[in-house]
């Protein structure tokens, strides 16, 4: 008599070996292509803005200023993947860059959000941490969130630049930006896209900046 995991284990040999779906594996191509034709689709409008966006960050970089990151969900994630990338490497060894992720504190968002609000945990932050001249990098799939609209006013009060990867119609986010920030708006509606293409974003960022400060490796 076989134990449950051997049972599990035989029912997964199975069906890997044995079923295949004509319509799932269908339906797995299209949603490559879709994500394909989503990134193609969005390049072409990006591009400019992207080599726009990495040469703000390289100044700030250059002055001895630094990044901070955040969003909210999958977009909190992928604050911290770019984070990670600034500060451990990208594809090359090199020298660390100063950037902070907001969103990887939870004992502070939780006494900020206990204490004071939701609304703030990002804000308060910034106004502790930032500087003039630092940079504010946020994405957004729907440009509503309160907590990342407290923080474009929180980095605008300290004199920050904001870069605000954003989508559809950019939201209540696009609206607070200045002339003085960039608004990376991905002509999306639909979020997996919009997420696949902003994940491509911060990683041409992170190609950029390694380029423009240290060369071809």
């Amino acid at each position: 008599m076989h134990s449950a995991p051997e049972r599990r284990y035989q029912c997964t040999q199975h069906y890997s070996n044995d079923y295949s779906d004509p319509f799932m594996e269908q339906r797995v191509i299209t949603l490559f292509h879709e994500s394909i034709e989503a990134k193609m689709q969005a390049g072409e409008q990006l591009a400019p803005l992207l080599a726009n966006a990495s040469e703000f960050i390289v100044h700030a970089l250059l002055h001895e200023k630094k990044v901070l990151t955040c969003g909210n969900g999958i977009s909190a994630a992928q604050a911290q993947i770019f984070t990670a990338s600034l500060i451990n490497r990208f594809e090359q060894e090199r020298p660390s860059l100063p950037a902070l992720n907001l969103g990887s504190d939870f004992t502070t968002q939780t006494a900020i959000g206990s204490d004071s609000s939701f609304n703030d945990i990002y804000a308060k932050q910034i106004r502790a941490l930032g500087q003039a001249g630092d940079i504010l990098l946020l994405l957004t799939s729907t440009g509503k969130a309160s907590n990342l609209l407290q923080a474009i006013s929180a980095a605008h009060d300290k004199e920050m630049q904001v870069i605000a990867l954003t989508a559809g119609d950019g939201g209540d986010v696009a609206a607070l930006l200045t002339h003085g920030d960039i608004e990376l708006r991905v002509p999306l509606f639909a979020k997996p896209r919009i997420h696949e293409v902003h994940l491509l974003s911060l990683f041409c960022l992170c190609d950029l900046i390694d380029q423009q400060l240290f060369g071809g490796f």
